[in-house]
């Protein structure tokens, strides 16, 4: 099955177009990192994905999400697991006195806290405690959001998603506001979750870039320029172009780096 199967779409505000000639296809067990400067039209990707925004009618096209053409919001948000940094600052803005065991469970209603009207049963909180041991984070069970580190709270957030066992995740920026120790530890994380559902990784940062991502896509001036096997498209010629900026890519113990030259 096609996570995502998108041919010539364009997309824009007003008679901009922010999108263009975008072809996309990631199938089941596929790992990708998308690649791109700010401003490349990564954000307006990830808001396509999530039916946030839609392709030009004038166009002929195919957006086909999960192998559909049709669906409702509710359900692919169920199906796809999409983690941004405005779902985690509106989280903690309007969620502060929820611990963290309420925001894994709150995933069962999309609802920002747990509510009288609300009913789980055995077997859902049973879940809950299962997601909050897989992430490894049992200790914040009890904690509230608003004692939660970044990298805690947004540990949460996909414990939230987890709840309806996604058929992927699409994680932007995801080391955003994490100090050294914490990206690692997070980059361990996505690991974990590469051996349980698809991870579709959206990032300017090649250190992000882990060892089990098959694929790459490379964005630049508001289209996908190349895209490919990670070993085939992951290389210095490419990520300069993409970057504006002569650069040499290392790899280290399966982690890349950069270095301008």
């Amino acid at each position: 099955m096609n996570i995502i199967d998108f041919e010539n779409i364009h997309v824009s505000y007003d008679d901009k177009l922010i999108l263009k000639e975008v072809n996309l296809k990631i199938e089941d067990n596929q790992h990708w990192a998308i690649l791109g400067a700010n401003g490349s039209g990564k954000s307006t990707l990830i808001k396509l994905i999530a039916s946030q925004i839609h392709p030009r009618q004038n166009y002929p096209h195919k957006k086909l999400i999960l192998g559909k053409q049709r669906y409702s919001l509710t359900d692919l948000r169920k199906a796809m697991g999409i983690i941004t940094n405005d779902l985690h600052n509106y989280i903690y803005d309007q969620g502060k006195f929820l611990t963290g065991y309420e925001v894994v469970i709150s995933g069962y209603y999309s609802s920002i806290g747990v509510f009288k009207h609300q009913d789980f049963t055995l077997q859902q909180h049973k879940k809950a405690d299962e997601i909050l041991a897989f992430l490894e984070i049992p200790e914040l069970k009890d904690k509230t959001v608003a004692k939660m580190s970044t990298g805690q709270l947004r540990k949460c957030i996909i414990g939230r998603a987890l709840i309806h066992e996604p058929k992927a995740f699409i994680l932007d920026e995801p080391t955003v506001g994490l100090d050294i120790k914490a990206q690692l530890n997070f980059i361990k994380l996505l690991r974990k979750l590469s051996q349980k559902t698809t991870i579709i990784l959206v990032t300017h940062h090649i250190e992000e870039v882990f060892d089990e991502i098959t694929h790459i896509a490379l964005i630049k001036n508001e289209t996908i320029y190349k895209q490919g096997i990670k070993e085939e498209i992951l290389n210095s010629e490419n990520i300069s172009e993409t970057f504006g900026i002569k650069l040499k890519i290392n790899s280290s113990k399966s982690r890349y780096f950069i270095e301008e030259i």
